[in-house]
């Protein structure tokens, strides 16, 4: 709901107190607390709104990891570009597409939470399907094959290797870098083969420091990296890939979109070094 994973967890933590402070029990607590976080997601999302329009450069949600438990991993179903897609839908819409087609929650129960009648939910999940299938296309890759061409895609760019690069980016390939006004990134999408290759090149031949390849990972349902940069800013970079070429990159630099990430890191080391 709120491409945010800060957000959401104060969202959640919000829903657990209203709950905790419920006398006398609830007879249905998974119908309550899915109305009471859809309802909290829905005033955050004009707050959010606002501050969107004031955002400096381009808007990416906040990049998830994607776990190694397929039966965890939301993902799956959650990806980036179904995030960009929802960011075009108003809040309601939102709301509807994600409870019914992703939850597989009933129109009355949705009707219930949103305070409309099911006619008027069924044509908000409609509308939203609609435009969601217009504008997020999905292509499934092999998990072998994303983890080959994100690998591929790190070197090929630290290296500012052209002809390397131009075998891997589909002609229409866009590229988004969200900085979010704290650290240096482009604040424009670019398009284009040819401008995406003279950006990697040229920043590739300015830059003193080498990039660091932390892993490779599944980000919002993509192939993506996790890396160090080479002004030592920890980044992500998720892959969109259509008939085996990058038709997408997103790079996330914002220091606040990537704590989460921060954390998860710090946390493996502390515990690989507990094991050893």
């Amino acid at each position: 709901m709120l491409g945010s994973v800060s957000e959401a967890e104060d969202i959640v933590q919000d829903a657990w107190l209203r709950w905790s402070q419920v006398e006398g029990g609830i007879d249905t607590p998974a119908a309550f607390l899915t109305r009471v976080v859809t309802r909290l997601c829905l005033d955050q999302m004009k707050s959010a709104r606002a501050r969107r329009e004031t955002y400096v450069g381009a808007w990416i949600p906040e990049p998830l990891i994607g776990s190694s438990d397929p039966q965890e991993d939301i993902a799956d179903d959650v990806t980036l570009t179904l995030m960009l897609a929802l960011e075009r839908l108003s809040p309601l819409e939102r709301a509807a597409f994600l409870l019914h087609d992703v939850f597989g929650i009933a129109l009355r129960d949705i009707a219930a939470t949103l305070g409309r009648d099911t006619a008027a939910v069924r044509q908000l999940a409609v509308r939203a399907r609609r435009h969601i299938q217009e504008k997020q296309p999905r292509f499934r890759v092999d998990q072998a094959e994303a983890d080959r061409i994100a690998r591929a895609f790190f070197v090929a760019s630290r290296d500012g290797d052209a002809v390397a690069l131009a075998s891997m980016l589909a002609e229409d390939v866009t590229f988004h870098a969200d900085g979010g006004g704290r650290v240096t990134a482009f604040p424009n999408v670019i398009h284009g083969m040819d401008r995406v290759l003279r950006l990697f090149v040229g920043v590739a031949r300015k830059a003193h420091l080498r990039p660091t390849l932390l892993r490779a990972v599944t980000i919002d349902g993509l192939p993506g990296l996790v890396s160090i940069d080479r002004g030592q800013l920890l980044q992500t970079t998720a892959l969109e890939i259509r008939d085996g070429k990058i038709s997408a990159i997103y790079i996330v630099r914002n220091p606040d979109k990537l704590r989460h990430v921060a954390s998860m890191l710090e946390a493996e080391e502390l515990s690989a070094h507990d094991n050893h």
